[in-house]
């Protein structure tokens, strides 16, 4: 699958996590990294003075980490999600 670094494929990944019950939240700090995550509250923080591309990459990465239940995912976004997961297997 092609990453494409636009506002439109930002939205997508946004709604993986928006699915999943997770709290997406841009905020302004300086994060090593671009993001961190609070388990117990299950917020996502990521820097919004990242580019569209660092977002996206941020979100790509934390995907990565944490386990998203596929039960909660609207067909299409369950299909992205699987997607990105198989390319993060054979990439």
């Amino acid at each position: 699958m092609e990453i494409k670094y636009t506002p439109a494929f930002l939205s997508k990944i946004e709604d993986i996590f928006a699915e999943s019950n997770l709290y997406l939240r841009y905020e302004k700090g300086n994060f090593k990294s671009g993001y961190c995550i609070l388990k117990e509250q299950r917020v996502i923080v990521v820097n919004k003075y990242f580019p569209t591309e660092g977002k996206i990459n941020c979100l790509l990465d934390i995907l990565k980490q944490i386990e998203i239940d596929e039960n909660l995912l609207s067909a299409k976004t369950k299909k992205l999600y699987e997607e990105l997961m198989q390319e993060n297997l054979n990439g």
